[in-house]
């Protein structure tokens, strides 16, 4: 091992001892790369070196979140899919007119449980209930707490949704009031902690494409035991599960597994 390859080995352990969240459970070469550009980007010569700023300094801190965590989300992302959630799988989830318990997970800046917000609401079925928002890092909480967006974010919202939920302020688009009260937001670190139980619907999308085989394993397994039987889990587009059955899953639809009895 190269002194290179040292100064990242010392950083991983000591984010590790500061923040508790294991870096090894990352696909080594995209996270080696996008920390390397971001130390470099602020001056550090060392990993060594920016480790001792980064436990000085919580904007730091901060900042190595937001660029480890991938904060990049969408409104309505792959749109035929939220129709499906829409149209089918809500109803078939509430049938009987059970309140849901529905879990945003790695939510970011808060666009997935604000989508999942306007579609229950239109479905009469936020009345009562409270989404669950959790994510690694603090400082997108307090965006998605904001609910301010710009134009990019809500590109693939349905017309009558964006007239309904949004309120154009000077360029911005902001959440209406209505919804913040239905979504709960809390830190959570998806691989070390605990997971409530009993969920109908957790939605966790274009997370796990950066974590290692060994850590993907792992959080299938912990979701599976976090959904009821018959509940869903919601997956990003590129992270289709192959042996379903594996965590008791079944195919429901596209990006869709069902938890079996």
């Amino acid at each position: 091992m190269d002194n290179a390859d040292l100064d990242f080995a010392r950083f991983i352990k000591s984010i590790k001892e500061l923040t508790g969240i294991d870096l090894t459970l990352y696909k080594e070469a995209q996270m080696k790369r996008r920390l390397t550009t971001l130390r470099m980007k602020l001056g550090y010569a060392s990993f060594d070196a920016y480790f001792a700023a980064i436990a000085k300094d919580k904007d730091l801190l901060y900042e190595f979140l937001d660029r480890m965590t991938i904060n990049v989300s969408e409104f309505w992302r792959n749109p035929n899919r939220w129709v499906v959630l829409k149209d089918r799988f809500f109803k078939e989830l509430a049938g009987g007119g059970k309140k849901l318990k529905v879990w945003s997970a790695a939510c970011s800046t808060g666009e997935e449980p604000y989508t999942l917000a306007m579609i229950m609401n239109e479905l009469g079925l936020l009345a009562g209930n409270t989404i669950l928002a959790t994510d690694l890092d603090e400082g997108v909480i307090a965006k998605a707490k904001q609910g301010i967006y710009m134009d990019r974010s809500i590109r693939d919202v349905p017309a009558d949704f964006m007239k309904r939920y949004f309120r154009q302020e000077a360029g911005l688009y902001h959440i209406v009031p209505e919804l913040f009260g239905h979504v709960s937001y809390k830190k959570q670190d998806l691989l070390a902690d605990k997971f409530d139980t009993g969920f109908d619907l957790i939605v966790c999308r274009n997370v796990m494409i950066y974590f290692t085989e060994e850590a993907k394993d792992k959080l299938y397994q912990k979701f599976s035991d976090a959904l009821r039987p018959g509940g869903l889990l919601f997956v990003g587009s590129t992270e289709q599960i192959f042996t379903p059955s594996r965590y008791k899953f079944e195919l429901a639809d596209t990006f869709f597994y069902r938890k079996l009895p």
